[in-house]
């Protein structure tokens, strides 16, 4: 009988509280800031610092989800993730699901931006592509192709019409989404452009790269007529038709630069909401917070810049002079029209100094009452910051750390009754609940490499690199003892089956074994628990693990030299050497009978010896690098292991077959621990992650587990055939070309064959409905049998169920790969469909995404034209009443409108624009009584 066993599959996992690579954001109300965690994204309150919510993508399929690269927010409850693999997941904050899954991309996706209304999305990749995405119809529009590097950023201009991309290449592309071209390329970077943003009143667009200043342009309108709104600040143009036509397409006209404090390059460029201030965030530690001046404040700034020029000029040089050098200068009042430059709209507030490298920056949509803004940092140490920007200075309002370790997780134990959880890292040791992943305690401690949980849960052991065994009171969460052990980093740490203490390996060649003991506490009544070295014993090499047999009988010690020395506990007399591995082991385990110890090293290979005579049973090339921990399954001779490939396996050590392979980690896997019933697995990483993964009561077969390994190479081999690696180069895109939005996966694959089933399902069903109806005829009247795969839906509407089962992002794909004779069947049946209003929609995309696909073929073939005659007339007659029917309850939506608004108290009509305006005021008279108590302390120190 051929063999079963139980399946374990992720559970939860915790300990990230912000990824690296990704972006942070608020949501539309502000009270909630967005933050990817790996390929979760977790929404965090934050006033209470609390994680209230998680999205996470759903765990139907067997393939892990790759991290988030991007995060953007839509005005309602709706929120857009991009993901290392291309695709994007539009979530409902409220509702905490995701609404749909938009494919398109081939590269991991790099940026995503919201119209101002939330109906559009534009996502940029690295594969160099930008798409445009309808929201509402869960569909792509169309791809924008023209960078030659990866896309960076992306803002939406003029209501939506055009969109602004920046991309590595060192270019700035403007398209423009109605004629779905690009109309305007600027250059003039040196360096690549990392971020861009436009203020809310579109007058200022602002790039970031690595050069050593910030770089602005003017934004230039298109009014209803068509015309061009004047730049007040931009240079006079001619009245020639050339600069006319010229001036068409020029969007963005250069304004000016300015200077940043900072050489690091820019990572983040954003406006604040209301648009009076600008962050500008560095690949460093530093946040540069300028002040954006109103119209009238930067013209009296530049008065003020003017007069004091020419006072200056007039008492070296006099006033002739003094108009030459400024003529040369261009900063004269040329017509009497002042020119404004950067500096006067611009001005430095303050600099932002954080403790760790920043990643992100999010501003909060909602302005307080106390202050500027408030704004939200994502540091590289797993921590969020928030700061409140005023007009003087910057306060830190709150940080949440707790929820997670500063950097890679090094060890996970599980006390004896599996309830609680100790993880180490470089300066902090954290207990957990391992059901719920909530943190209990934190206790700063030194580099922890391993540890152990005392019997009845009171305290902790860890082993540190520079040679200490750290006492931790779990109950108080304070450090309770730290005693000096070894002259090297703790390598490893084994308890010792009868409770009552535990050995260590360091890198000083010592063993030693500890005992427990109680002492009292000076100069307090309580007392508490110490160790003490029962004995030593001297080795010829660096002690990497230690592990003890559970009857006590072995203790096993491996070494720097690659073997494994198997010692008498009693009388720590030699016992067996087990050699063989040719790279140091840096794992071991005994199985709870004694029979088999199992050795893991960075030779990427386990190997599975006989503790009776120390023959080695088998060797297991195991991962694609260094194995890092294994530990057996109690009472069982199941064993699992981890390493720097990520990823977490599962072996059966009677039969030396691999059972299961659990993917999910984004970095290298450093440490492990099973329960003791075997029910759960906790693993810890390089990602900062501690997952958890659950036993389920689903049974599964090992060369069904082989088959599944070998289809998902097939797979891989399919998906690597759509990308276009191997395309030449003149076969690539023409400069600022469109494209289809859509990307062909192996589920448009599935639902095309769908599709082809269910024409020729219906195709026979008709047939024989047809014979039927001869039969009847002849007078041979019998009842008629329908096909039990129909469900009992006519020919028509089991196409049409086919149909609806696909997503209407994948629908364009699936249509492409339908056959020409397919899609004449199918173009048959779409005469029945428009009789429904709900699905007029459907016939019409369907008919047109088929005809621009097969239009010539559609040309040359007869039997095609009476289809296609009848098709005009329905689906105009169809198209027309729903689109009278739109145009009824728009009609009615507005009346309605009009009515609510004519009804409400005009007191309160125009409360929120007169609250801005109050606040703007107050925010004036602030900065005002700054400036003069600045100048008032000038003078002082002058008249001193």
């Amino acid at each position: 009988m051929v063999k079963s066993y139980l399946r374990y599959e992720p559970a939860a996992f915790f300990g990230v509280i912000a990824s690296v690579e990704s972006n942070i954001t608020y949501d539309s109300s502000g009270k909630h800031l967005l933050a990817p965690a790996l390929e979760k994204l977790g929404i965090w309150h934050v006033r209470q610092g609390v994680c209230t919510k998680t999205l996470s993508p759903s765990l139907s399929s067997r393939a892990p989800s790759l991290a988030v690269t991007c995060v953007a927010s839509a005005p309602s409850s709706l929120v857009a993730s991009g993901y290392a693999d291309g695709s994007i997941r539009i979530w409902d904050c409220d509702k905490g699901s995701c609404e749909t899954t938009l494919n398109g991309h081939k590269g991991a996706v790099t940026a995503l931006r919201y119209n101002k209304v939330g109906s559009l999305l534009a996502s940029g990749s690295k594969d160099n592509d930008v798409i445009l995405w309808d929201v509402v119809g869960e569909t792509g529009l169309f791809r924008l192709r023209g960078h030659r590097d990866q896309i960076t950023d992306l803002v939406f201009l003029d209501s939506g019409k055009k969109l602004v991309s920046s991309s590595k290449d060192k270019f700035l592309r403007v398209w423009d989404l109605e004629t779905q071209h690009c109309m305007q390329i600027i250059s003039g970077h040196h360096s690549e452009i990392w971020s861009i943003d436009v203020d809310p009143d579109e007058r200022y667009l602002v790039t970031g790269s690595a050069d050593l200043e910030l770089r602005f342009y003017n934004v230039k309108h298109e009014l209803m007529n068509g015309e061009s709104m004047a730049n007040e600040t931009g240079p006079e143009t001619g009245n020639d038709g050339e600069s006319a036509t010229q001036n068409k397409w020029e969007v963005l006209k250069p304004f000016g630069e300015i200077q940043r404090q900072s050489k690091d390059r820019v990572a983040t460029v954003r406006f604040s909401k209301s648009g009076n201030l600008l962050a500008c965030q560095v690949a460093g530690k530093t946040v540069e917070i300028f002040r954006v001046l109103d119209e009238v404040e930067s013209k009296r700034k530049a008065k003020r810049r003017l007069n004091r020029k020419k006072e200056k000029k007039s008492a070296k040089m006099g006033v002739e002079a003094t108009d030459n050098v400024e003529a040369n200068h261009g900063t004269e009042e040329a017509g009497n029209v002042l020119v404004v430059t950067v500096p006067d709209v611009f001005k430095l507030l303050q600099t932002i100094r954080a403790s760790k490298k920043i990643c992100s920056i999010s501003f909060c949509p909602v302005t307080p009452k106390s202050s500027l803004a408030s704004l939200a940092l994502s540091l590289n140490n797993n921590l969020l910051e928030f700061y409140s920007i005023e007009s003087g200075s910057s306060t830190k309002t709150l940080a949440i750390e707790l929820q997670g370790h500063r950097s890679d997780v090094r060890s996970v134990t599980l006390s004896s009754d599996n309830t609680l959880l100790m993880s180490t890292s470089h300066n902090a040791v954290k207990i957990w609940n391992p059901s719920t992943g909530s943190c209990l305690r934190t206790i700063d401690s030194g580099y922890g490499l391993c540890g152990l949980i005392v019997p009845h849960k009171k305290y902790a052991m860890v082993g540190t690199r520079d040679g200490k065994i750290e006492i931790i009171d779990i109950g108080s969460g304070t450090l309770s003892e730290v005693v000096e052990a070894h002259g090297g980093s703790i390598r490893s740490i084994a308890t010792i089956p009868n409770g009552n203490g535990f050995v260590t390996g360091s890198a000083d060649h010592d063993v030693k074994f500890w005992g427990y003991q109680i002492k009292q506490r000076p100069s307090q009544d309580s007392k508490c628990l110490t160790i003490s070295n029962v004995r030593t014993m001297k080795m010829n090499d660096d002690v990497l693990v230690v592990a003890v047999s559970p009857d006590a009988k072995y203790v096993a010690v491996a070494l720097l030299d690659c073997t494994v020395k198997i010692l008498f506990m009693d009388s720590l007399k030699f016992f067996l050497s087990l050699y063989g591995h040719k790279l140091p082991v840096l794992c071991m385990d005994i199985s709870s009978d004694g029979d088999l110890i199992v050795t893991g090293s960075a030779d990427k290979n386990l190997r599975i010896w006989g503790l009776d005579f120390g023959d080695c049973h088998k060797s297991i090339f195991a991962h694609a690098d260094s194995v890092m921990a294994v530990q057996f399954v109690r009472n069982t001779h199941y064993m699992f292991s981890v390493g720097k490939d990520r990823l977490v396996k599962y072996w059966d050590a009677d039969k030396f077959e691999l059972l299961l392979t659990l993917e999910g980690h984004h970095a290298d896997v450093w440490c492990l621990a099973v329960s003791n019933r075997g029910d759960f697995v906790v693993t810890g990483s390089h990602d900062r992650s501690i997952r958890r993964w659950d036993r389920t009561e689903e049974p599964f077969f090992i060369e069904e587990e082989k088959e599944k390994r070998l289809e998902e190479i097939f797979e891989a081999d399919i998906d690597n055939t759509f990308e276009d690696k191997h395309i030449p180069k003149e076969e690539l895109p023409e400069e600022g070309a469109v494209a289809l939005a859509g990307k062909r996966t192996l589920e448009t694959l599935t639902a095309t064959d769908s599709i082809i089933d269910a024409l020729d399902v219906a195709e026979v069903e008709l047939k024989r409905i047809a014979e039927h109806e001869d039969e009847k005829a002849r007078g041979k009247v019998a009842e008629f049998q329908p096909n039990m795969i129909m469900l009992g839906l006519s020919p028509s509407d089991y196409v049409l169920r086919a149909l609806s089962n696909i997503s209407t992002n994948d629908l364009e794909q699936t249509l492409l790969a339908l056959p020409f004779s397919d899609a004449l069947k199918l173009l048959s049946y779409t005469k029945d469909w428009t009789s429904n209003p709900d699905k007029v929609e459907l016939a019409c995309r369907i008919v047109t995404l088929l005809l621009q696909i097969h239009h010539s073929q559609l040309i040359s073939t007869p039997s095609a034209r009476p289809v296609l005659a009848a098709l005009k007339e329905i689906i105009y007659a169809g198209v027309k009443e729903c689109k009278d029917t739109l145009g009824f309850n728009l009609a009615a939506m507005d009346h309605l409108k009009q009515l609510m608004a004519s009804r409400s108290d005009a007191l309160f009509r125009d409360a929120k624009s007169k609250l801005l305006e109050i606040r703007s005021q107050q925010s004036k008279r602030l900065e005002a009584r700054t400036e003069t108590k600045t100048e008032n302390k000038k003078k002082k120190k002058q008249k001193k």
